[in-house]
């Protein structure tokens, strides 16, 4: 007979109160969006949204959701965001969960006074649970960033 441990990994630091944890989440959710989430609302064709994609455009060429505009991360100034609307609601995604570029990009856009969600897991989470996609090389596109020399 296999005896319970005394020690449990999961518990040695315990759970906030229900309050704060109710809390924590909920801020954490007015950060982010999910796949699926995104998904409908376009397919619904709900209008506060803007979706950009982060990457570069070369990336974004080949394979993006084909409602994202186009807008890298590195680029995002004060000036080259002008033609968004601060009435809508800015979508940001990059490659992947490994990514921070949608990250930093809705940190820049919030300075800027936009209203931010990022897209959790990017464009390889929109891929892998079924969301279009469309660009020269659409669904044959790599899934990851690679590095090249």
């Amino acid at each position: 007979m296999k005896s319970e441990p005394k020690y449990s990994l999961t518990l040695n630091i315990k759970p906030s109160e229900t309050e704060i944890a109710y809390e924590h989440f909920m801020k954490k959710l007015s950060f982010e969006t999910d796949v699926a989430d995104l998904l409908i609302d376009l397919k619904k064709g709900y209008s506060g949204i803007t979706v950009i994609d982060v990457r570069d455009e070369l990336s974004y060429q080949e394979c993006h959701i084909p409602q994202a505009i186009s807008m890298p991360g590195n680029q995002i100034t004060e000036k080259t965001v002008e033609m968004l609307s601060k009435d809508q609601v800015i979508v940001a995604y990059c490659w992947g969960p490994a990514c921070n570029g949608a990250t930093r990009a809705c940190a820049k856009l919030s300075k800027l006074g936009y209203k931010v969600k990022e897209l959790i897991g990017g464009l390889e989470y929109w891929r892998k649970e079924g969301g279009d996609v469309t660009g020269t090389l659409a669904e044959n596109a790599p899934l990851y960033w690679t590095y090249k020399r």
